[in-house]
Formats: C-alpha cells, structure tokens, sequence
C-alpha cells in the first residue's frame, strides 16, 4: 500500500492480503506523522512480516548514502527508496557496496530502469500511470524492462507504481512482471 495511514492499512488488510507500506515525503507530509510513529503504527497492524519502503529525501549522494545507512538501521523490514537520477544512481551503487535493499523510483523509462538494475537495485519501481501521462506507453516500458533483466540475468524485481485505475493493474500483470 502506498501510505501513511495505519487505520487505511488496517481496514485494507482486513479485506486481502497487505505485504507492506510503501511511503515517500509526499506521503508522510500529507498524513502529518513523522517515521517514528508511522512505522510503529503499521507493524503493530501488520505484525513481524510487515515489510517498509522508505525514500531517502536527500539530494545528494553523500546525503543519500547517510540516510539510506540510518534507514537499514532501524529495527523494521526496511527497503530504502532511492530516486532514478544520476546522483541517485551513484547511491544505489555505494549503497549495494553496504548490503542495503534499495528500490529504484521514480522510473520512466526502461533505460533509465535498466541501469538502476545495473548499480545494484533489488526493485525497480516504473511509475505507470505517470508514464501513461507523459504519453508514452507505460506496458511497452515495464514490458521492455521485465525483457531486459530477464535478458541479461539481473537479480531484481519490477515493483511498478503510480496507477490510477484498475485496467493499469491488469496490463501490468499481464505481462508477467516478477
């Protein structure tokens, strides 16, 4: 889920089954509540396998790296939300150096996604309905990036992001993205 909201976390998993939070600067402003209390609110609602994606607000690699370490070493299931830039791309790398999960966002084309995977990224998040925006088409880019990693045997997952409505969901699943 992409949120900061525990009760919606809680109504939500009631419902299907909730693997994790996904959060962001955006996120966390909009629900008032620093890290300190959201992801104790969340774990205590989705228990011990509760799993956290946390973006880094940085913006510089130094900055990153930093705060991408006291990230990992909180006492949650944290995977650290690095953005797809140049600077971001120079943390993924230093970051997989230190054995920390990364997420790549903030992804709008396969290039760009691709050479996440190659710094070291474990997840790589296109924004779909973004891309959709942006008037590209966001199943030929997940579809190209899925081709890519598999092409090349990198050891990273798609986890897309950004969709506005279920026929998203569906054209993304259907390609068979990990």
């Amino acid at each position: 889920l992409d949120t900061a909201n525990a009760q919606e976390v809680a109504r939500l998993n009631a419902a299907m089954p909730v693997y994790g939070v996904t959060t962001n600067p955006s996120i966390l402003a909009k629900e008032g509540k620093g890290l300190s209390i959201v992801l104790p609110e969340i774990k205590e609602v989705l228990g011990e396998q509760a799993r956290f994606h946390v973006q880094v607000v940085s913006t510089t690699t130094e900055g990153m790296v930093e705060e991408a370490v006291q990230l990992s070493q909180l006492p949650y299931d944290i995977v650290v939300k690095v953005p797809t830039t140049v600077i971001g791309l120079a943390a993924i790398k230093q970051l997989k150096a230190k054995n920390i999960s990364i997420l790549a966002t903030a992804i709008y084309s396969a290039q760009q996604g691709f050479m996440a995977a190659l710094c070291g990224a474990d997840y790589l998040a296109p924004y779909v309905n973004r891309i959709d925006v942006l008037g590209a088409s966001s199943v030929n880019i997940v579809s190209d990036l899925q081709l890519l990693i598999n092409q090349q045997n990198l050891d990273c997952k798609l986890l897309p992001a950004s969709f506005k409505n279920t026929r998203q969901v569906m054209d993304i699943l259907r390609l068979g993205v990990d």
